[in-house]
């Protein structure tokens, strides 16, 4: 599994020499993210020299996005935007990396592995599926976005659909002034570097070289693409679905032994609510952006609540479990009863504790439209950078 990442800046992370088996050159890499159980890994790579590799077989599903420099496969040469996916077990062609090329380098289901061939017509494995992807992606055109949210302004190039797993890589590009004042979750894990612009979420400000790693069903959102707008790279494990959560919260507590006052017991509580309880980062252009977002789907004739920042206003924990002056059992309450709330169980999918992944609460499970929707999990420490500074506990 990997872990939720949310949010870094790349520029924190120290460099690694590059693990890029049989070529020749010298690289670096930053390590984004990895999965230490099956070698799946995330990672920004820096050419000090000109890099070149024979053809040969890579032990995962890999791809290669030029950020800057040029790339060279099979005599083409690209330059940035440039792509290539290799999949699992099928023989790759030739590839050189010119002195200065910066990229984005991804291995899915495998580790760094790569068998050298004579050719691209040697034996595939027997399991393989799959041809090798070479696109110029500046050469392609913007696609709108069909349900970009409560408001037009997505746009949207595919690199790679994996027609068995579902799994993609697309270039996400949000128009100055997006926005979308809800939380999303989805059935299968989404990761994505900007390569472009800035957009202000519940995680902080996104902009170029910041990156995330978010596990399947981790609420996010809150969306405002600024001065610009804003583009990424990004990837999914399986076909995405957008599920919506507003008026949020998280509380928990305790009986402390011996921290109380003067070593003392004590029963406590603390909400996400109360970790919002400082002047807001968001600027007020933020804010406008995110109510004007309530008012356009209103005026789509969708209903919709308003919009109150985190850590202002009613604490909803508060308000949902009936102790604040707002009962949920009062007849003016806006809360819900208890006995309204759905068993547990019923807000898991159906798989997640019996399938292969079941240690991982935060796996991609496919999910197919019938299927009972799975709630959002909580997420309460991603990591972050140092440069991102401290998460307010937004969308827990």
């Amino acid at each position: 599994m990997r872990p939720h990442v949310e949010l870094i800046a790349e520029e924190d992370y120290i460099w690694h020499n590059a693990e890029l088996i049989g070529g020749s050159g010298r690289a670096s890499e930053r390590r984004l993210s990895v999965d230490e159980e099956d070698g799946s890994s995330s990672l920004r790579v820096d050419f000090h020299t000109d890099w070149n590799r024979g053809p040969g077989i890579h032990h995962a599903n890999t791809e290669y996005y030029v950020l800057d420099g040029e790339m060279r496969i099979a005599g083409k040469t690209i330059g940035k935007g440039g792509y290539v996916h290799a999949p699992k077990g099928v023989p790759l062609d030739s590839i050189f990396f010119k002195e200065g090329t910066s990229l984005l380098h991804y291995r899915e289901y495998g580790d760094a592995g790569f068998d050298s061939v004579d050719s691209v017509k040697a034996p595939r494995w027997s399991d393989a599926y799959g041809e090798i992807t070479v696109i110029d992606s500046e050469a392609m055109k913007w696609d709108e976005v069909p349900n970009p949210g409560p408001m037009p302004g997505l746009m949207i190039k595919y690199l790679k659909i994996d027609p068995v797993s579902g799994f993609y890589t697309r270039l996400v590009h949000a128009r100055e002034g997006w926005t979308d004042h809800r939380l999303a979750h989805h059935p299968c894990y989404e990761e994505a570097y900007t390569v472009q612009g800035r957009m202000s979420y519940n995680f902080g400000d996104l902009s170029m070289g910041t990156y995330f790693f978010r596990p399947a069903r981790v609420k996010h959102g809150h969306f405002v693409s600024l001065e610009g707008g804003a583009t990424w790279l990004l990837r999914s494990d399986g076909e995405l679905a957008n599920w919506y959560s507003q008026n949020e919260w998280v509380r928990w507590g305790a009986d402390a032994v011996n921290y109380g006052p003067d070593g003392s017991r004590m029963s406590y509580s603390q909400s996400s609510h109360n970790l919002g309880q400082v002047p807001t980062w968001r600027s007020e252009h933020d804010l406008n952006n995110l109510r004007r977002s309530v008012e356009y789907q209103r005026s789509l004739g969708q209903p919709d609540v308003d919009y109150v920042q985190h850590g202002e206003g009613v604490d909803k924990s508060l308000a949902a479990l009936g102790h604040s002056h707002d009962h949920s059992h009062d007849e003016h309450g806006h809360g819900h009863s208890h006995d309204e709330w759905p068993d547990p169980k019923t807000l898991e999918h159906p798989e997640e504790r019996s399938d292969g992944a079941i240690h991982n609460w935060g796996a991609g499970r496919k999910w197919e439209p019938g299927m009972p929707i799975p709630a959002p999990i909580i997420s309460t420490l991603p990591v972050r950078s140092r440069s991102r500074g401290r998460w307010d506990g937004d969308g827990m």
